[in-house]
């Protein structure tokens, strides 16, 4: 399958960032002429754990009726799930018709997302994801329960929004001649969704290296042509610096290598990535 034919993919589930997840995912389609699906994923994970919890003093006559009455509660759940789920995809579909999406793909599924995506994977061009879910929607300083597992486990370009849609205007590479840095560089230089736009190639390291990496990264960024480029470099802590410089350039989107060392570094010296989706704002697009 070629990126031609692969889609992009938005992932709603009803919370306040499916809008905006909506809204990503149709200005990408539409800059990349690409298919847009929509995917909410019915998990029946927690419907089934009530049963297991039938032990006790009851005598038999009482445990069969307790196991009737918890499977028809969970046939009530699932087709109330069903029903929301139906709801939840029909509102995104207007919304991304109103965003000029003729004809997007609804596409409902059983089972849980990670595990949805895993499948899907191949056909993926670039995945949006909104921060949080519908459980933590209204806790701005968490991540969604599953969003970095996520992040590990596929290979591909992933969006993760965070408020309301912005068209982007001004976009920023976090680079750091590392080879997820490379990639990024080289998909701003080759893709139409950035053509038009500005971008700030941004390296936290010591100076000298940080110029001299800048220096033949913005090279090979103008030679794609398209693109205005502004370099910066700047020392201290990455994720202080790269969210200060957001804020003070008014930068759109943030482009990003994810998770490129080992867990055991992520462990003893905290992940870098986890600690850009916790403190940015803005949508940031990870690289695999």
């Amino acid at each position: 399958m070629t990126d031609k034919t692969k889609i992009v993919l938005a992932c709603i589930d009803g919370s306040v960032l499916s809008e905006a997840v909506c809204d990503y995912a149709a200005w990408i389609a539409k800059r990349i002429d690409a298919q847009l699906k929509l995917l909410h994923t019915i998990d029946h994970h927690h419907e089934k754990a009530a049963k297991t919890d039938l032990s006790g003093n009851i005598g038999l006559d009482s445990r069969e009726h307790l196991l009737e009455e918890i499977t028809s509660l969970e046939q009530q759940q699932s087709k109330q799930r069903l029903q929301q789920g139906k709801v939840i995809l029909q509102k995104a579909k207007q919304r991304v018709i109103q965003d000029g999406i003729a004809a997007p793909i609804k596409c409902l599924q059983h089972g849980s997302l990670l595990e949805t995506l895993l499948e899907l994977e191949d056909e993926i061009r670039v995945l949006v994801i909104g921060a949080r879910g519908k459980i933590h929607e209204n806790h701005s300083d968490q991540l969604g329960a599953k969003l970095e597992a996520m992040i590990r486990s596929l290979h591909l370009p992933i969006l993760v929004v965070y408020e309301e849609f912005k068209a982007p205007q001004r976009i920023m590479i976090a680079y750091d001649g590392s080879t997820a840095a490379e990639k990024a560089v080289d998909l701003v230089a080759n893709s139409p969704l950035y053509k038009g736009l500005t971008c700030h190639l941004v390296c936290v390291r010591k100076k000298q290296l940080a110029d001299d990496l800048l220096e033949k990264a913005a090279a090979r960024l103008r030679a794609a042509g398209g693109i205005e480029i502004i370099s910066a470099s700047m020392q201290g802590k990455a994720e202080q610096e790269l969210c200060q410089y957001q804020l003070n350039h008014d930068i759109d989107m943030t482009i990003m290598g994810a998770y490129s060392h080992t867990r055991l570094h992520d462990i003893l010296l905290g992940s870098f990535t986890t600690k850009m989706l916790l403190k940015t704002k803005k949508p940031l697009l990870l690289l695999r």
